[in-house]
């Protein structure tokens, strides 16, 4: 008995010696032949079109990338999107976020809410993988975590481009706040009235909704009676189109409406010239406010048949930074790819270039103001600094 165990215990020593040589040569490379990256966006719902953009934008880089034959250390390596849902819920969020840990993904470019990037971090964090988003409440970069990479400014700045855009600009003393109760939109109210109040706007009316409200017939009244002659608004753009239809039946349309950046969109333009004036502050500039932008334009009707709803220019220079940062870093494993993202002042097809602070800032955000005008999103002003 003792002497077959003994034969048995040889012949596996023996197998995991022949196999030994095999591994060994597979470990002198590496680099994988495909590397995976994460988009999780909100693709259902309410803002399917603003999240779909955003997937679109890494769909045709990758594209692109594997078209031109990308290589690592000389390898040819192909690009492979893992696209979840996380149906702009934080909770879902937190569950997509593990399937793409598990898928064994290098990046994530994910998510657009604050609330869902914020909750989803620390999983991403504990597999030391890159998340890059689009969120903007400073408490995503608050977090403390090596992994978190923001691909715009923040709301401390935009804060600060309401409260300046608002005093200089609008003639107007009574104003209302309008928030839609999740982390980006009642944190961004919050630091807008701080903002306002020391422009010396009165703020008489202050309400918050949920991020699903369409039935805004009572707000509406309040503003009339309260003869509100400035709305800023943190809700989406669906929300504030009905908000306007609410208003245009109670004829109470001589009133500005100014949002921020979620009502940035193609949907929103449907409001241009109903009410006074409608405005949003952005972190997000339109592509064709940069000198590659029309090229890219052109490249994502092609391909997708419409306009970008959002921002898919930045998701696009986002995935050739990343491309880039594997490249230099000669690696795909995740830790390399977020100490080398911490370095690199990497070229963004679109936008010029991305880099970032120790924190995961960016470095060259800057907030624009735009108006509705003509069924597009005129550019008022912008600045890095307000």
């Amino acid at each position: 008995m003792q002497l077959k165990l003994s034969r048995r215990h040889t012949l596996r020593l023996l197998s995991v010696g022949a196999a030994a040589p095999a591994a060994l040569l597979q470990g002198c490379d590496s680099t994988p032949s495909v590397i995976k990256i994460g988009v999780a966006q909100p693709l259902s719902g309410n803002l399917a079109a603003l999240g779909q953009d955003l997937l679109n934008g890494v769909t045709l880089a990758v594209e692109e990338l594997n078209k031109e034959g990308y290589k690592v250390k000389g390898k040819t390596v192909t690009f492979e999107i893992v696209a979840v849902d996380d149906k702009a819920n934080a909770e879902t969020g937190k569950a997509v976020a593990q399937e793409l840990v598990n898928a064994g993904v290098a990046v994530v470019i994910g998510h657009l809410n604050s609330g869902v990037s914020i909750a989803a971090a620390p999983i991403y964090a504990a597999a030391n993988i890159p998340q890059l988003a689009i969120s903007t409440n400073p408490k995503f970069t608050q977090l403390g975590l090596e992994t978190t990479f923001r691909l715009v400014a923040n709301d401390t700045l935009q804060a600060k481009a309401i409260g300046s855009y608002s005093a200089s600009q609008f003639t107007g003393t009574r104003y209302a706040l309008q928030d839609d109760g999740t982390p980006y939109g009642k944190d961004l109210a919050d630091g807008a009235e701080l903002q306002l109040k020391a422009a010396k706007k009165e703020i008489i009316l202050k309400q918050s909704f949920d991020d699903k409200t369409v039935a805004f017939d009572d707000f509406a009244a309040k503003l009339k009676a309260e003869n509100v002659q400035v709305l800023v608004s943190t809700v989406s753009d669906f929300q504030i189109i009905a908000l306007i239809e609410a208003l245009k039946k109670i004829d109470y349309t001589k009133i500005i409406i100014l949002g921020a950046d979620t009502i940035k969109t193609t949907d929103m333009l449907k409001g241009t010239g109903v009410v006074k004036g409608l405005y949003v502050t952005s972190p997000v500039l339109d592509a064709r406010e940069f000198t590659a932008g029309a090229a890219f334009l052109d490249k994502y009707r092609a391909k997708f048949k419409k306009d970008p709803a959002y921002a898919g220019h930045y998701t696009y220079d986002a995935m050739y930074v990343v491309a880039a940062a594997i490249r230099r870093a000669e690696s795909a494993k995740p830790k390399d790819i977020v100490a080398m993202l911490k370095k690199i002042d990497g070229y963004a097809p679109v936008t010029g270039s991305m880099k970032w602070d120790d924190k995961g800032e960016q470095r060259y955000g800057v907030i624009g103001v735009y108006s509705a005008n003509g069924g597009l999103w005129e550019s008022q002003m912008r600045s890095d600094s307000w």
